[in-house]
């Protein structure tokens, strides 16, 4: 069992950035695919990045790319996302995830955090 705890939401206004973190539970946190998800209001869950157990590949949505930055740090247990130049279109509900590891356009995770809402104003 994998525990996920993310932080770093807020509010923004749009052109600006937010950096969120997720903190795993286990130390064979290494041994995992680690992803982000956003789920606004009324839609289905989005895939917005994901990071390799080895932090050697990373996998973005079409929405986000060039915008955003998914890396992890082992020694803390955390992976983190770098949001910048935010859209309105980006605020939603986002989550972290983590998975055994598999091709990072698979999008199947195990465990999932309780998520934290990024709302950007325009």
């Amino acid at each position: 069992q994998v525990q996920l705890v993310e932080s770093g939401g807020g509010l923004v206004q749009a052109g600006g950035s937010l950096r969120l973190s997720c903190a795993a539970s286990r130390r064979t946190f290494s041994n995992y695919d680690m992803g982000w998800f956003r789920l606004e209001a009324g839609k289905e869950r989005e895939f917005v990045a994901a990071i390799s157990y080895s932090g050697g590949n990373t996998y973005y949505a079409d929405s986000v790319k060039g915008r955003f930055t998914i890396s992890r740090e082992y020694a803390k247990n955390t992976v983190a996302l770098q949001m910048n130049s935010l859209k309105p279109e980006d605020t939603a509900v986002y989550y972290c995830a983590a998975r055994a590891p598999r091709p990072l356009s698979a999008l199947e995770y195990a465990y999932w955090g309780q998520g934290t809402q990024v709302t950007v104003s325009s």
